[in-house]
């Protein structure tokens, strides 16, 4: 049984983000030469901000960003993180996901954190784009998932995105496998659509989800966009299916030409100056 409910709210710590911001000063943003562009944009008040997906079930991109966002504009500005239910309930990520600010993933707890007048970030590719493979580090995939899109026009709230560079070189997943999960009917049980073939440090070779791993030391860039305020807005706006794809679909486009400016200064590559 998971040691925090992961649908409360109070269970977000500042004392224990602020132990974890210390530790993350010391190592994970030196080992990614982590930087981020744009924080000033994050506007006061409720906002979704929506960021592409990496690092398979180490979400180092999350960490860092809310860190990076502590550090710049303090708590009341940290978003929380809608997360996959199975990978928070398990032990490790539980205990140190839940007082960063993760959450169950679902409308709901959403719009509880934006009525509380708080910050939500969400990751619309979800398991498919955290597990993606290699050759397509670099591609921002949201999967056809616009439901983001309709929940921001419901709650009447700004969308922010958020795009992170490298962090999906923190292991090497040769391919997701989507037809070996349909076998395995991993999206009944394990609730994911992929069942990646990677490599990563130190077991060398695995299949299945990525167990907690030493992260290559690859240089992580993220940059935060203005913000979108879709007009038309609300629960009408929202039930137009073709306007909320277009929506979901223009701000992957808009994504994915930031991520194509910061994909050739991070990576591995990048990292050790290499061309």
């Amino acid at each position: 049984m998971p040691t925090f409910d992961l649908d409360a709210l109070d269970n977000r710590s500042e004392a224990a983000m602020r132990v974890v911001g210390r530790f993350l000063d010391h190592t994970l943003v030196p080992w990614f030469d982590y930087r981020v562009e744009g924080l000033e944009r994050i506007p006061e008040g409720p906002a979704l901000l929506v960021g592409n997906h990496s690092s398979g079930l180490m979400p180092v991109d999350g960490f860092l960003f809310g860190h990076a966002v502590m550090q710049a504009r303090g708590l009341k500005d940290v978003p929380y993180a809608l997360a996959h239910e199975v990978a928070l309930s398990l032990p490790v990520i539980n205990e140190i996901g839940v007082p960063m600010g993760a959450i169950r993933a679902s409308h709901r707890n959403a719009n509880r954190v934006f009525a509380a007048g708080g910050k939500v970030l969400v990751f619309p590719g979800g398991d498919r784009e955290a597990m993606r493979p290699h050759r397509r580090r670099y591609r921002v995939g949201f999967a056809g998932r616009s439901g983001f899109a309709r929940l921001a026009l419901r709650a009447r709230v700004p969308i922010v995105p958020v795009v992170t560079a490298g962090a999906h070189s923190t292991m090497v997943i040769l391919d997701d496998l989507p037809w070996l999960a349909r076998r395995l009917r991993t999206d009944k049980w394990l609730r994911t659509g992929a069942f990646p073939l990677a490599v990563s440090v130190p077991w060398g070779v695995t299949l299945g989800p990525v167990l907690p791993h030493l992260p290559l030391p690859t240089r992580v860039r993220a940059e935060v966009l203005a913000p979108i305020e879709p007009y038309p807005t609300g629960p009408e706006a929202a039930e137009d299916r073709e306007y909320v794809k277009g929506l979901a679909k223009e701000i992957e486009r808009q994504m994915q030409l930031v991520m194509d400016r910061l994909s050739s200064r991070t990576g591995l590559r990048a990292r050790f100056g290499l061309r």
